[in-house]
Parts: C-alpha cells; sequence; structure tokens
C-alpha cells in the first residue's frame, strides 16, 4: 500500500495540489524526443494547444515518461500571465525542425517561470503516473505514489594529476562532503606540494601540505580564509603536484 504521494510533497515545500498541474511528456512522442534531445524541454512545454486549460492553475510540474507508466519530475513552474499566439515570429531559437513547424497561429505560448522549491528533487523523483497515461496533464490533488528518489551521485575523483581548480570549484569540493566524499578521502590521505596561480596578474606561489589531515586541511584553509595565511593569494588557481 502506497504511503507517500507526490501531492505530499507539494505540501511540504507550501504548495496547494489543487493549483498544481501534473504534466507527463511521452518520451515517445516523436517531435517531444526531438525537443529533449535538443535540450528544448522548456520550450516545448510552453507551447500548448489553445484548448489546453494551464492558465487555470498556477503552477505546472513537468515530468517526462519513463519504463511503463513511470514518470520522473523534470521542473517545476509557475504560471505567467503572458499567453499569446503561436504564430511563427514566436519560433524558439533553436528548436527542432518538427517542434517548429507546429507554429501556424492556431495554439499558444505559455509564460513559464521556473520554480527552485524542487529543484533537488528534479531528475531524481519517480512517480507512478497510472494507468491513464493518455491524460497526459492532470490535477495536482490525484494521488501519484512516489516510486523512487536517487539520491546525489557521488562525484568521481579524477586524479591527483588531474586536479585544476579555482576557488568557487575549491569551495564546492570542501563544503559538500557527502557529495565529493571520493575528492575527500583522496585529498586527506596524501601530503603535497601544489601550485597556486593568481588568475589577475599570474603571479604563483609553491605550497605544501604535510600536516595532519594532508591536503584536503590546507586546502580547507584556504576556503575559509581566501588565502590560507598566504594574504597575498586571494585569487587562486589550485594545482596539485604530488
Amino acid at each position: 500500500m502506497a504511503i507517500l504521494f507526490f501531492s505530499d510533497v507539494l505540501k511540504k515545500v507550501g504548495l496547494d495540489p489543487a493549483k498544481v498541474c501534473l504534466i507527463r511528456h511521452a518520451y515517445s512522442d516523436k517531435t517531444f524526443r526531438e525537443c529533449a534531445d535538443s535540450g528544448k524541454v522548456y520550450e516545448y512545454t510552453c507551447h500548448q494547444k489553445s484548448k489546453f486549460k494551464g492558465h487555470t492553475f498556477e503552477y505546472w510540474a513537468v515530468f517526462i515518461s519513463g519504463q511503463g507508466t513511470l514518470a520522473k519530475l523534470f521542473a517545476l513552474y509557475k504560471v505567467g500571465k503572458n499567453i499569446v499566439s503561436d504564430t511563427p515570429d514566436k519560433i524558439p531559437a533553436g528548436v527542432p525542425e518538427l517542434e517548429a513547424s507546429h507554429y501556424k497561429g492556431e495554439g499558444v505560448v505559455y509564460e513559464l517561470e521556473p520554480v527552485e522549491l524542487l529543484k533537488e528533487y528534479e531528475g531524481k523523483l519517480t512517480i507512478e503516473w497510472g494507468s491513464a497515461t493518455r491524460s497526459w496533464n492532470q490535477k495536482g490533488t490525484n494521488e501519484k505514489e512516489i516510486i523512487s528518489l536517487i539520491p546525489d551521485e557521488k562525484k568521481v575523483f579524477v586524479g591527483y594529476e588531474n586536479v585544476l581548480l579555482n576557488y568557487d570549484q575549491l569551495k564546492d569540493i570542501v563544503n559538500n562532503a557527502i557529495a565529493y566524499e571520493p575528492w575527500h578521502i583522496a585529498l586527506k590521505s596524501v601530503y603535497a606540494i601544489y601550485l597556486i596561480v593568481d588568475t589577475e596578474n599570474g603571479k604563483q606561489y609553491v605550497g605544501s601540505a604535510y600536516g595532519e589531515g594532508g591536503l584536503l586541511e590546507r586546502w580547507k584553509c584556504y576556503v575559509n580564509t581566501k588565502h590560507g595565511n598566504n594574504k597575498k593569494n586571494a585569487r587562486v588557481d589550485l594545482r596539485l603536484s604530488r
């Protein structure tokens, strides 16, 4: 028996399921498949037939079909007030020719604003859409069982000889120990000599890490201070040499 539904997730982030439209794009549809493969799912979603009453909802939760009747969350959008006719001059740049051919002034183009509330679940949360797969749009109040939620993948360590980082990349690695667990294990297990390059003037600094916690602990210092107590190195790229 299902005990967790997508409507529960909507409520948890403060959305009324009655104000959310669930949309399932079928990858088996040739037009959508071409758009998806071209990175134009957003543009495809904005383009709808005139009879679609998407404007009666405040939000659209967009899914892409999976195996059987499953569907994976793609994105959540807030519906804007600007709805225009799909005349040829409204064809978005870069959409496949098959999709562009449907802009005949007979449909509409919605204004959709991406919403970050479910960002961490995009591409990871899978629901059971149900047997009525032809009903590609449904109310958010319809109970859709959550089948799976894929955790964040571990970021693969690239190898000591390939480590070349700017400050923002290093900060992301240091502050996300779970996602970058392989990096943390590798960096704290070695002593090393490293090169810092000032990205504005090209000046270089050769440093070394030999204390407890190895290279990871030394580079944490750079993240926390931006200069690692070497105050001339506020803007750095880091290249590792073992």
